[in-house]
């Protein structure tokens, strides 16, 4: 009887089964908004204050009362100077006021009149208004960017540059951030070589190893390198024990095989549980997902190609969500296909591609899994559907590498 083989899982449904695995972080630690880029609030941040505190103008120019100027020739005393960080006296009818970008408009005044629409006399210290303003010009209101009580910040933000200078502006000076990911990796295969040393007939430099800490750098976490450990269970099993300690989650990549040489397989089941997905992707057709002690384990391909995409793909999601984050799914786009792919795979494809000039998408000529130079070449991947061709001006969906790596 010839056995049969359970389905292969879509990259969806995968997915899913690792999210719902997760058990988000929830220790969290207060650091200094200075040094917060890219981790992830703990907790919803408001506002104490307006922002702007009060009105202020957009312009260098003149504060003026637009009553005062309707006739579009308006000859004005200036009574004050309104430098940015001061507060005036309050403006008296028939006069004006100098005042520079980010001043606080002085009571009684109701616009503001660019510089270049006016004309100052020196000697008799006064301005004529070349223009009649309605009232409001170039004033921003007090609160008109941030009301004081108001949400600034949702708790599962990860934090950017301009996250960081939102919570600057209303005088955040630290933030309670969650704790970051740790994660343990290594890496299994005799035949590995570290750059650096020479390469022995057969070897190979790990380059899996630099790729992967810099996703993992990326997203976050602090890592704990176990290096390249020796083909044996017994290594393995000793390896595994080692990463689950104090660890949120183990990755590996390669040995997820069932050859004689490949034992991860018996050795997280041997050390916790295992689940062997097959999934309808490619590149990276297999992923172990399980758990060792506490941590979450994932296996993945040993073809450097296939490592980078599953990473996208499954282990940047979930590293994610377990920093709390709620919208864990890249966003695509629709772009033009300015090439044929007329022998699409079963399977779903992550296809390295890059934007022209035109603003269309060329596709890297060799797919290969162990093609490292298409990933560096490309701009993102086009997620093409199974069975799916694509013909020159097709609209495809693509990812580009911007959002999956942030």
């Amino acid at each position: 009887m010839i056995p049969t083989h359970p389905p292969l899982l879509t990259v969806s449904e995968a997915l899913k089964r690792l999210l719902a695995a997760v058990d988000p972080i929830t220790a969290t630690e207060t650091i200094d908004t200075l040094h917060a880029n890219g981790r992830i609030l703990a907790i919803a941040q408001s506002s104490l204050i307006d922002v702007p505190p009060l009105d202020n103008t957009q312009m260098d120019g003149y504060a003026v009362r637009a009553a005062d100027c309707q006739s579009g020739a308006a000859d004005l005393p200036v009574c004050q100077r309104i430098p940015a960080g001061t507060i005036g006296t309050p403006l008296l009818p028939g006069t004006a006021a100098r005042i520079f970008t980010g001043a606080s408009i002085p009571a009684g005044a109701d616009a503001v009149v660019m510089q270049e629409q006016c004309e100052f006399d020196a000697a008799s210290n006064r301005v004529t208004v070349r223009h009649a303003p309605k009232s409001g010009a170039w004033i921003r209101r007090a609160g008109e960017d941030i009301a004081a009580g108001s949400i600034i910040l949702a708790a599962g933000t990860r934090l950017r540059g301009q996250e960081l200078g939102l919570a600057a502006s209303v005088g955040l000076a630290s933030l309670p951030v969650l704790r970051r990911p740790r994660v343990a990796v290594f890496f299994t295969g005799d035949e590995l070589t570290m750059p650096g040393e020479a390469l022995k007939p057969g070897s190979i430099y790990n380059s899996n190893r630099y790729t992967l800490r810099g996703l993992l750098e990326a997203a976050g976490c602090m890592i704990t390198d176990l290096g390249i450990v020796p083909d044996t269970l017994e290594a393995t099993r000793a390896s595994l024990r080692r990463a689950a300690q104090g660890n949120d989650c183990i990755i590996t990549s390669g040995g997820v095989s069932v050859g004689d040489e490949d034992h991860i397989k018996p050795a997280v089941q041997a050390e916790g549980r295992l689940d062997l997905w097959q999934i309808a992707v490619k590149p990276g057709k297999p992923l172990a997902f399980g758990r060792v002690g506490e941590a979450l384990f994932l296996g993945l391909p040993g073809n450097p190609v296939s490592s980078f995409v599953t990473f996208l793909l499954f282990v940047r999601p979930l590293l994610l969500r377990l920093q709390g984050v709620a919208q864990v799914t890249p966003r695509s786009y629709a772009v033009r296909a300015d090439f044929d792919w007329l022998k699409p795979d079963r399977r779903q494809e992550y296809l390295r591609a890059r934007l022209n000039a035109a603003g269309g998408l060329e596709l890297f000529a060799n797919q290969g899994s162990g093609v490292l130079t298409s990933t560096v070449w490309g701009d993102g991947l086009i997620e093409n559907p199974p069975a799916t061709p694509i013909q020159r001006g097709d609209m495809v969906r693509f990812l580009p590498f911007a959002e999956l790596m942030s």
